[in-house]
């Protein structure tokens, strides 16, 4: 018999009296993904009501206490989480909803199993004490009695995510379906730790991880994140992913989140621990334009990142922007303009480190494509492989 987490408050791990920034010094963000408001179709738009979605965040570096943080950034009313369960298991369940049912613990917001989040807000549920290991998935089930209307969500999580009518957040699995592979109000995992901080991937879908295997954990910030936990020299660090596929630096998007610009105190600078950031962003903004945009435009808004991450103590890493000739948006123009934006970023001197994506993926037989073994077919994003071989380019000394 499935018990609810409303009659399960007594036991639950945490004080009644719990404070969410308790201990704030060694918080340390582990899990990220950066949100946008609804899609013009589907679940994002319609909502949910009397529904459970149980999604999963494969963690970066792992700890002894969590805490999840709730988006509703882009709600147009108060949202009502009914209850929130958290539950650490293996990769053997991976691409499924199974859990242990012994192992899943209830999430309270201030002592209670229940919060209302005020549209444009974002919320943070009370520490849960659970040993969370290095390099795992964190099973994350949360009651929506609704109707919650229109979403704040990510849409290409590359994770698959699930759903069950009614209060399911203590169910084994067998009560849910299959979703899609986005992530709804979900926005972030918190460990404490002792770590050297977190390192912020931000960008578009490359960052995002778009063509990588669904359950994989294959993203490119995710490899980096297992060559830091694989260093015996150095403490642990936290991996962020704030990339969102299309995403630009200076235009706003429906479908594709804010700009960059817009979103960087939220992606970035907000994150706790944040050491640095590695920025790997622009391409859509030159295949939109096609061959209409002066480099300055771009570096720029480099510049404004690099200066507002210093004045937050944080280190930049600069990206080159990979080869895309081929690509649905790819011009002779926007590809001189390419060039111009890398040999800024590979010779101001601006940035704190430079990582040379460009030389790492490009095919020397002709320098604007892909290597064929890293081209997801697109001519614009890397595939498994190609991720691993951007991860392997990090100088991790440059970034935790």
């Amino acid at each position: 018999m499935l018990v609810a987490c409303t009659s399960l408050a007594l036991v639950n791990p945490l004080s009644a009296h719990a404070d969410p920034q308790a201990n704030h010094a060694d918080w340390v963000g582990t899990w990220h993904t950066a949100v946008t408001g609804p899609a013009a179709e589907g679940p994002s738009l319609d909502g949910f009501t009397d529904t459970t979605l149980r999604q999963v965040a494969h963690v970066s570096v792992g700890g002894d206490s969590v805490r999840l943080r709730f988006s509703n950034a882009y709600g147009d009313a108060p949202l009502t989480l009914g209850s929130v369960t958290v539950t650490p298991r293996g990769d053997d369940a991976a691409g499924t909803p199974d859990v242990e049912p012994d192992a899943v613990l209830c999430v309270t917001f201030n002592g209670r199993t229940s919060v209302t989040i005020p549209a444009g807000a974002d919320w943070l549920s009370d520490p849960v004490d659970i040993t969370v290991p290095d390099d795992s998935d964190l099973v994350v089930s949360t009651y929506l009695p609704g109707p919650t209307g229109p979403t704040t969500f990510h849409s290409l999580g590359f994770s698959t995510s699930f759903a069950a009518q009614g209060d399911a957040t203590t169910d084994p699995g067998s009560a849910f379906a299959e979703l899609d592979i986005s992530y709804y109000f979900l926005a972030g995992i918190d460990v404490t730790a002792d770590t050297d901080g977190a390192v912020v991937f931000f960008g578009d879908s490359i960052t995002d991880g778009v063509f990588s295997t669904v359950d994989g954990n294959m993203r490119y910030p995710d490899q980096v994140a297992d060559r830091l936990l694989e260093r015996t020299d150095a403490a642990p660090c936290g991996v962020l992913n704030s990339g969102i596929g299309g995403n630009r630096l200076l235009a706003d998007d429906l479908d594709y989140g804010d700009s960059a610009m817009s979103r960087f105190e939220r992606d970035v600078l907000s994150r706790p621990g944040v050491r640095s950031v590695v920025l790997l962003e622009g391409i859509n903004d030159i295949g939109a334009a096609q061959g209409d945009l002066e480099p300055d435009e771009l570096i720029a808004v480099y510049r404004q990142f690099i200066a507002r991450a210093h004045d937050a103590g944080i280190e930049v890493v600069g990206a080159t922007l990979l080869p895309y000739e081929g690509a649905f948006y790819y011009n002779e123009a926007g590809e001189a303009d390419r060039q111009a934006i890398n040999e800024w970023i590979r010779t101001s001197g601006e940035f704190d480190a430079v990582v040379d994506f460009d030389a790492v993926m490009q095919d020397p037989e002709q320098p604007t494509r892909l290597l064929p073994a890293y081209d997801s077919g697109d001519n614009l994003h890397p595939n498994d492989a190609g991720f691993g071989a951007m991860a392997d380019a990090v100088d991790l000394d440059t970034i935790c």
